[in-house]
């Protein structure tokens, strides 16, 4: 069983790089020539999706690792 929880920690710990990864940040290059960093713009579409399955495997994580750690003592 302990066997089973660290595999499926592990693929979520990747799933979860993956996710972090995958989440554009707007900046870019332009901060250096001058241009203003401070433009709001909302999530929408496939952007506000990532940012829901990020947070939805971080909660899955968190919960895995704490049952990993009660059945481990």
């Amino acid at each position: 069983m302990q066997t089973y929880l660290n595999i499926a920690q592990i693929i979520l710990a990747v799933a979860l790089i993956l996710a972090v990864l995958l989440q554009v940040r707007g900046g870019g290059l332009g901060g250096i020539f001058g241009q203003a960093d401070t433009v709001y713009r909302t999530q929408r579409g496939l952007e506000k999706t990532l940012f829901r399955v990020t947070i939805v495997l971080v909660v899955l994580f968190v919960i895995l690792s704490i049952i990993t750690l009660r059945l481990a003592s």
